[in-house]
């Protein structure tokens, strides 16, 4: 029985998440990348037509699997951006490799272009969910500033995390504080 294609395209963005998670940008191959995701290289190159194709649309998988657990539309806008928020920072193996390829995506960004704005667009999206919630929570707040801040924060804090430099609990601590003096 042959794989649909949309389900064999997320098992090689799946497959490209966790190589770059756990190899980094400069360690994605296509062929590292065919033999994880089980597919050959001309299927890659079929479906994303070159590297930079590769990590644009692993981009925007990373940015799909985050919003996946991520998204809360339970209590009160300012428990919903907390959760939102500490959602980033939890101890489940997706989530850590999620962040790490968000990572490393993001840091190779600032030499590549077209990396860049995918990476540029899926940020202010986020951005943009934390300060709709902000100015819910809070209406005399600077909802932009505030949501820029604490989106931020959680990168800096998940990357600490991620390297050792920080436990979670305590990640997760100083992000429930950012958020209580961000939301007054």
């Amino acid at each position: 029985m042959r794989t649909p294609v949309s389900e064999r395209r997320t098992q090689m963005l799946e497959a490209a998440v966790r190589v770059i998670a756990q190899d980094g940008v400069r360690g994605l191959r296509v062929e590292k990348l065919a033999a994880e995701a089980g597919v050959s290289t001309a299927l890659i190159y079929y479906h994303f037509k070159d590297r930079a194709g590769i990590l644009r649309a692993a981009l925007a998988h990373v940015n799909q699997r985050a919003q996946s657990y991520t998204d809360v539309r339970s209590g009160d806008p300012r428990t919903q951006v907390e959760q939102m928020l500490l959602g980033e920072l939890q101890d489940d193996p997706r989530v850590r490799e999620t962040s790490v390829a968000w990572g490393e995506l993001r840091a190779s960004a600032a030499f590549d272009e077209e990396l860049r704005a995918t990476l540029r667009t899926a940020t202010q999206a986020w951005n943009s969910d934390v300060e709709a919630l902000v100015r819910q929570a809070n209406p005399d707040v600077d909802a932009v500033a505030a949501a820029e801040r604490l989106t931020a924060l959680v990168e800096g804090l998940s990357e600490r995390w991620h390297s050792g430099s920080l436990e979670l609990s305590r990640a997760r601590e100083l992000l429930s504080g950012a958020v209580a003096r961000e939301l007054g």
